[in-house]
């Protein structure tokens, strides 16, 4: 229970206080352990000092290391601020493979959050198994294969489930399956991966249990954040809300580092509870993973950010934020889409501010890999992004064909949201194309999906695309013939001349017509030049003069 460590911490450490003075190993080894029962309650500054209490008096290699990586393992994610503890620890190892192992195994974790490299950290993690596997240490061997496992799915690599199989593979050690970073937690993670969000959440739940027996508070905090984000996948938004603040709670508590447990609260907040909340949380885990210096979870809260700025349809803003995501974790060696996600949102928010070259050549790109790993959702979701594309290039055809097969194709797979978001995309197009019943059956759709996850934020969106359906509604019942200098204009050319005789600006023409501003721009410099119009004004006037019909030639005279 959590209580249980701090209470070993204690207890050791009054045993130490009353180790005799001829037994200086004694006392080391106590410190040692009052240390490490410290990092498990999750009071991470009295772990650190009792680490270096004991460091002041060891002499030899083993015990050495040991205090070296009471301390590494005491900062959490803020493995930045530890930068020079990695090389007097090695000095203390020699070349003693038992004491390098370790340090390896954690070096592996420095390269992935300090220094952003994937790469690295896969060598790092490799040597550590392999060391650790020469000296005896199957504990150290587990974690390093796990956590070699889980750099190789990141990476896309194709040994990455025989490395998991290993690390799952007997003997194991009970203290090793309770920890968020062991077998048990990666293959929560692979089966995330494969979209099989049932035997995920099955997998979390599991070891959630197991931990709040034995575990210890980070490895809680962990798998409470990670639980958070699969219940926004299967759309159990309230599930979500309720699991994050618990894990930013032990966060909170505990001294641990924040960053995760508000990422996922943001993620949780923009799904099914309120906007500015889910902003608020994304500030709040960038500026702890920046404060951190973690770029494991730095890039991930500018995802949720940019997530937010899609939904409100702030496309300028979530493509900028979503580029830096894609830039940085690109760099890190990101190879499977599935790990992380930001994919779709970044190829809709490109679509949707104008640069459509760009989001063709992700769609393109995340296509392929997600093809070749087999990753359905991530598929589908690119159907998705795909029919924006089309639209803003004009394929009003392909674009609702897309969007549908987007649509049914994620019907079939765990993760509703999804496919709420694939109905609403159709819904708008088919509004685009001033197709009200299309429009209405595919936004009733999208309603039914989000109302049974109690996804508010996204419900809301809904409901203003059913208001604008109801408008085209009653402008279909009073229907009038466009002015006849008009007929000149393709069709997407006479929706945005007639929504500038109405008073709209471009960025609200691009909302009604779910197209970019900058398609709004072209359009209007062409019907300028066809019309021989100078201004929005000549335009509006234009547009909006009655339409007379041309008259008959008077008769001849017999």
């Amino acid at each position: 229970r959590r209580g249980a460590p701090a209470e070993a911490c204690r207890l050791g450490r009054l045993a130490a206080e009353h180790t005799p003075p001829d037994d200086p190993g004694g006392f080391v080894n106590r410190l040692l352990t009052a240390s490490e029962d410290a990092i498990a309650a999750g009071d991470l500054p009295e772990a650190r000092r009792i680490a270096h209490e004991a460091l002041a008096v060891a002499s030899e290699p083993a015990p050495r290391v040991r205090g070296w990586l009471a301390v590494i393992d005491s900062a959490g994610q803020a493995l930045a601020e530890f930068g020079d503890i990695f090389p007097r620890a090695l000095a203390d190892a020699g070349d003693d493979p038992a004491l390098l192992a370790p340090l390896h195994y954690r070096l592996a974790w420095r390269a992935w959050l300090v220094e952003g490299s994937a790469f690295e950290a896969h060598e790092h993690a490799a040597r550590s198994a392999e060391l650790a596997a020469r000296a005896g240490d199957r504990r150290t061997e587990i974690l390093a294969l796990a956590k070699q496992a889980h750099l190789a799915f990141f990476l896309g690599r194709p040994d990455a489930e025989r490395t998991l199989a290993r690390a799952l593979s007997s003997p194991q050690d009970p203290r090793v399956m309770v920890d968020h970073n062991g077998p048990a937690f990666q293959r929560y993670r692979h089966h995330l991966l494969a979209d099989r969000l049932e035997e995920a959440r099955a997998e979390l739940r599991s070891l959630i249990y197991l931990v709040r027996r034995r575990g210890a508070v980070e490895s809680l905090c962990h798998c409470l954040h990670n639980l958070a984000r699969v219940e926004v996948h299967r759309g159990r938004c309230d599930r979500a809300l309720d699991v994050a603040r618990q894990s930013l709670r032990l966060a909170e508590d505990s001294d641990l580092s924040q960053g995760p447990s508000w990422f996922s609260l943001a993620l949780a907040e923009a799904a099914g509870g309120d906007a500015e909340r889910a902003a608020d949380a994304a500030r709040r885990a960038e500026q702890h993973s920046a404060d951190d210096g973690d770029l494991l979870f730095l890039p991930q809260a500018w995802f949720v950010a940019g997530h937010i700025h899609l939904m409100a349809g702030r496309n300028e803003a979530a493509a900028a934020l979503l580029r830096r995501v894609r830039r940085s974790e690109e760099a890190q060696g990101l190879g499977d889409p599935a790990m992380r996600r930001w994919h779709g949102d970044l190829a809709e928010a490109l679509a949707l501010s104008g640069n459509l070259d760009e989001a063709a050549e992700l769609i393109d790109e995340t296509r392929a890999r997600a093809t070749r790993l087999e990753r359905r959702v991530m598929l589908a979701v690119m159907d998705r992004a795909a029919a924006l594309v089309a639209s803003g290039r004009g394929d009003g055809s392909t674009a609702a064909a897309l969007a549908r097969r987007s649509a049914t194709a994620l019907a079939e797979q765990p993760f509703r949201l999804e496919e709420g978001r694939s109905w609403l995309v159709l819904g708008r197009l088919r509004l685009g194309q001033n197709d009200a019943p299309g429009a209405r059956s595919a936004l009733r759709e999208a309603r039914r999906v989000f109302a049974h996850a109690h996804a508010r934020p996204w419900l809301a969106l809904v409901t203003a695309e059913l208001d604008r359906v109801r408008d085209l509604d009653r402008a279909a019942q009073a229907p009038s013939a466009p002015p006849a200098a008009l007929g000149v204009l393709s069709a997407m050319e006479a929706k945005v001349a007639g929504l500038v005789a109405e008073g709209a600006t471009n960025r609200e023409i691009a909302a009604r017509l779910f197209i970019s501003v900058k398609t709004v721009e072209a359009a209007l410099t062409r019907t300028y030049r066809k019309l021989g119009v100078r201004s929005r004004v000549d335009l509006a006037r234009l547009a909006s003069a009655p339409h007379r019909p041309p008259q008959d030639p008077p008769p001849s005279g017999s």
